[in-house]
């Protein structure tokens, strides 16, 4: 059995540039916090843009970079845009436990992955690991929180939402004000809760420019 499989990325890790920090280490830009990288460097044999069911959203409050991060959850209403990039088995499992803090070098167990469907591996954020579709002959997995441990809606800060920006741009090849619009409709809403001057000035700004170039409210295109 192959050891390959497609990494689901919705948040930061969508721009190849971010996650190029947890494969060979580094800090990413805007982030305050250094990544000891992958047993393996090895850039990922290919990347591809999908659109996976379900929907991303914006929670906790990250240390790292301030405001909330990215979270899938595939219950949900939505649109969830990823970059899946095919990697081995071995360099998911260090950028998991990257994500959670942890010291790279775990193996992870991709049989029993395949054969459950999703592997917990505690209550924390990022704790479960979920194969969400097939590509090719190879699954395509990712990571968000356990069943139960949903975090509270927080707004990202401009930097992280700028990454997430970035990466739409140059995986999806979406144009800026697209990618900015979809990067706002992730955020938690007002009424929910308050968002920061930052979000709320984008979500505004985007909403100005569609407006202004099409007279009515556009959406993101269900295809990319």
């Amino acid at each position: 059995m192959t050891d390959r499989l497609w990494y689901a990325a919705y948040g930061s890790n969508i721009s190849p540039g971010r996650l190029d920090c947890y494969l060979t280490g580094g800090r990413p830009a805007g982030a305050t916090r250094d990544y000891p990288g992958c047993r393996d460097t090895t850039e990922p044999d290919e990347r591809v843009p999908l659109e996976l069911p379900g929907a991303v959203f914006f929670g906790w409050e990250s240390p790292s970079w301030g405001g909330g991060v990215a979270f899938y959850d595939p219950d949900a209403s939505g649109r969830a845009l990823v970059t899946a990039y095919r990697l081995g088995a071995d360099q998911l499992a260090d950028i998991w436990a990257q994500e959670m803090h942890r010291q790279p070098g775990a193996d992870l167990d991709l049989d029993l992955l395949l054969r459950r469907g999703s592997l917990v591996a505690g209550p924390g954020r990022y704790e479960r690991l979920l194969v969400v579709d097939e590509f090719g002959s190879d699954p395509v997995v990712t990571f968000t929180f356990p069943r139960g441990h949903r975090p509270a809606e927080n707004p990202p800060s401009p930097a992280y939402a700028d990454t997430i920006v970035r990466g739409l741009v140059e995986t999806h090849g979406l144009s800026e004000d697209v990618a900015r619009t979809y990067v706002a409709s992730l955020a938690p809403p007002p009424e929910l809760y308050s968002l920061s001057k930052s979000v709320a000035l984008l979500c505004c700004w985007a909403r100005r420019r569609r407006v202004a170039r099409t007279g009515s409210v556009s959406t993101v295109p269900t295809t990319t």
